[in-house]
């Protein structure tokens, strides 16, 4: 597999992300010649991020490339076999071309089919899915949850959101345009795997503590805003799924290296509660005096998902060395 590596060439978009960041650094480390997008090329502080990478000098190589101008993906894909699809519109850009959030992702993730398909190389699309398009909620909502969540859950696109709607409505439709792609019109079959992620927590490359290992903090650092989107993703989902940075990478990696695999796959080690959540920190860190939080909705669903794991995938990271990493972060970035 080493050997291989080091002749495989893979496109990650969204480099300069949390996720696309710690990508881009253990693709490299495993060998891999990586072509790797950033919205804007004279962005020094991610420039000097990857650029800083052990071994980017030899086998990293920067494009521009900007979810909402999608066809300038084509250069940063063409000579690679695999793409990792990271980037995701976050914030609409009211000069766009697209409406929303939500027409800029579908059409970034047709473009990017359409340029791996027609580059000749590419074998398989891996796109960075979201567990919020995993909502084991019944029909609109209103019955309440199923008593489970795997693969087969989808959240409804009509819930009445208060908050991040245009993110989950855009990862819920891009994954399910994502999906439904992967052949053209001489029938040349693409491979396209969906990794729903959850709430990424741990460690970071960047500069600054990354929203989703803020919002596993939220009750230690008593931040009700980064609090009221962990609450939100637990009313969505019925409990919160976790994953470690780590695990999210070598997920990725493995549905590079499995020689087939298709389809939709959750990825989370942990499944918990906000209230779970606080009261093991009240037990493991008494010293930040939590007294808030500790009650919440006890929910009886099953994390029903074993679709990666079934295919060899190993999780490495559990809830308790999750929020460790996450808080060892925090400190460093002087936010705990």
């Amino acid at each position: 597999m080493e050997s291989r590596r080091k002749r495989m060439k893979v496109c990650v978009t969204g480099g300069g992300s949390y996720i696309g960041s710690s990508m881009v650094n253990m693709l490299l480390e495993k060998g891999y010649t990586v072509h790797s997008t950033l919205r804007n090329l004279k962005d020094e502080s991610k420039i000097r991020l990857l650029k800083g990478l052990p071994n980017a000098e030899e086998r990293l190589v920067l494009f521009e490339a900007d979810i909402y101008r999608p066809q300038e993906y084509e250069t940063a894909i063409q000579g690679c076999e695999i793409v990792f699809h990271v980037a995701t519109p976050y914030q609409h850009q009211v000069d766009s071309q697209f409406k929303n959030t939500t027409e800029a992702a579908i059409e970034g993730v047709r473009t990017i089919v359409r340029h791996s398909i027609k580059s000749g190389t590419v074998r398989r699309v891996i796109y960075t899915a979201s567990v919020v398009a995993a909502s084991p909620l019944k029909d609109d909502g209103a019955a309440g949850f199923k008593d489970f969540i795997d693969e087969t859950c989808w959240t409804p696109l009509n819930l009445s959101l208060d908050l991040h709607k245009g993110y989950v409505n855009s990862k819920t439709e891009a994954e399910r345009e994502l999906l439904s792609c992967g052949s053209n019109e001489n029938g040349r079959r693409l491979e396209v795997v969906s990794l729903a992620c959850g709430l990424v927590g741990g460690d970071t490359l960047l500069s600054y503590t990354p929203l989703s290992v803020s919002m596993l903090l939220s009750q230690l650092q008593d931040n009700e805003a980064t609090y009221q989107s962990l609450k939100f993703l637990e009313d969505l989902i019925g409990k919160i799924p976790v994953v470690h940075i780590h695990d999210v990478c070598e997920a990725h990696i493995f549905c590079a290296e499995t020689p087939s695999i298709n389809g939709r796959f959750l990825v989370a080690s942990s499944f918990s509660s906000t209230a779970d959540l606080a009261n093991y920190y009240l037990q493991t860190h008494p010293q930040f005096h939590l007294k808030k939080y500790l009650e919440g909705p006890k929910r009886n669903i099953k994390w029903a998902s074993t679709k990666l794991t079934d295919k060899g995938f190993v999780y490495k990271h559990d809830l308790k060395m999750i929020l460790a990493d996450c808080i060892k972060c925090a400190k460093r970035m002087g936010d705990l």
